[in-house]
């Protein structure tokens, strides 16, 4: 077991090894335990195997010298890398950084992923997020970092003292002083003119107002405005109008679940952007997904009841769902849920589930790997005969066909 003063210097290693890598951190004692953890990743419930995970680094981390450092990939495919703590021949177990990735995950990343762990396709989304707002961490800043947690473990911690020394007095006269506050003060009134426009072309999915907007962190987000730190002063605002970007999505009919996903991986991918131009692109890729989301998920133009049925089969459309199951979730009477389901959406209720199940299915045919069969489980269809029929239906062609169509795009015929 660790002294505290060693249990310390392990907290304030990992602090140090996340403030720069913006990667998490934490120390896992021999006991497979999380002892310190510095994190910001929130990794889906589906994805968290962490006591198999904690075994096996500790396993074969134990079995090699101090100086070593461990590049694990769990089943899941996220990267982690862990070092040993060591009291002369003692192992006390390691600490770790990551979940990262080692390079931008391809269009058929996610679906190996669900199909290979069995993941309900309902949590898709959520992976994707996920997935997305991870670091890619490239080899040779992997082995930096496996260097540097060798060498900070393996030593004494030293406790720095920071010296400063008094500011230089201002040079700025009180007109220069004046100047800056009127032209802040004009910079900050567009600022909230082009916050409302955001937020009212978000909750309506218009992709082509946002456009129009011609965002431009240098000149509206007070780049130059605070010159010690540009960069801390940007990245706050722009946390800011995630932030807006998550109220316009609600009020434009967007299920908080949704919402909640987007809005963490921004909160993310905002902290570990590493300058102005990076932010730039940053900004305009969020609103567009913003406006994309309203787009794909508002139940605004529903009815209370409709809105509420939507909502229950996109949130379980793994699980078997029929009218009267749906009905009964939601307190409805099945005849009247039917009859205004089909009103305001223009399809039945099975045809409305089957329509999503067939959409979810054509991002997992695209790899080769699943079969069928395989897919028509994931999706939620319990006969592959129904599915074939249904994904028919709504393709004009089969399962397999599809898939032919598909590779034959890749091969570029």
């Amino acid at each position: 077991m660790l002294a505290a003063d060693r249990l310390k210097d392990l907290n304030k290693i990992c602090q140090i090894v996340f403030s720069i890598s913006k990667i998490d951190v934490r120390y896992i004692n021999e006991e497979d335990t999380a002892l310190i953890q510095k994190v910001k990743q929130n990794i889906p419930a589906v994805l968290q195997n962490f006591e198999d995970d904690f075994r096996q680094i500790n396993d074969y981390l134990k079995r090699h010298p101090a100086n070593s450092f461990y590049y694990y990939i769990n089943c899941f495919r996220q990267h982690y890398i862990a070092v040993g703590i060591w009291n002369q021949t003692t192992y006390n177990g390691f600490i770790m950084a990551g979940p990262f990735l080692s390079s931008v995950p391809g269009t058929d990343f996610l679906s190996s992923i669900i199909s290979e762990n069995k993941i309900p396709i309902s949590e898709q989304t959520a992976l994707q997020e996920f997935y997305e707002s991870l670091s890619v961490v490239h080899n040779s800043a992997s082995n930096s970092i496996g260097e540097l947690l060798v060498n900070l473990c393996s030593n004494t911690f030293i406790e720095a003292k920071l010296i400063t020394s008094d500011p230089p007095p201002s040079s700025q006269s009180k007109e220069s002083i004046k100047t800056l506050i009127d032209e802040n003060k004009h910079i900050i009134e567009t600022v909230y003119r082009q916050e409302q426009e955001f937020m009212q072309a978000i909750m309506t999915g218009d992709k082509e107002k946002i456009q129009n907007i011609k965002v431009n962190i240098h000149d509206t987000y007070l780049e130059n405005r605070v010159p010690e730190s540009p960069i801390r002063a940007s990245k706050n605002l722009i946390l800011v109008l995630n932030t807006l970007c998550r109220v316009a999505a609600k009020y434009g009919g967007v299920h908080p679940v949704y919402i909640h996903e987007i809005s963490d991986k921004y909160a993310i991918l905002i902290e570990r952007a590493p300058n102005m131009p990076h932010l730039n692109k940053l900004v305009e890729v969020m609103l567009d997904e913003y406006c994309d989301l309203v787009k794909e998920y508002s139940t605004l133009q529903y009815s209370e009841l409709v809105k509420r049925a939507v909502d229950y089969i996109r949130l379980n459309i793994d699980s078997p769902l029929t009218l009267q199951g749906i009905a009964d979730a939601i307190h409805a009477n099945p005849s009247h849920l039917s009859r205004k389901f089909k009103q305001e959406t223009g399809q039945s209720v099975i045809d409305f589930i089957n329509h999503k199940r067939v959409e979810s299915a054509k991002i997992y045919l695209h790899n080769k790997q699943n079969s069928i069969t395989d897919v028509a489980f994931i999706v939620g269809f319990n006969d592959v005969n129904y599915f074939s029929r249904v994904f028919k239906k709504f393709t004009s062609m089969t399962p397999s066909q599809f898939m032919k169509k598909y590779k034959r795009k890749n091969d570029g015929e």
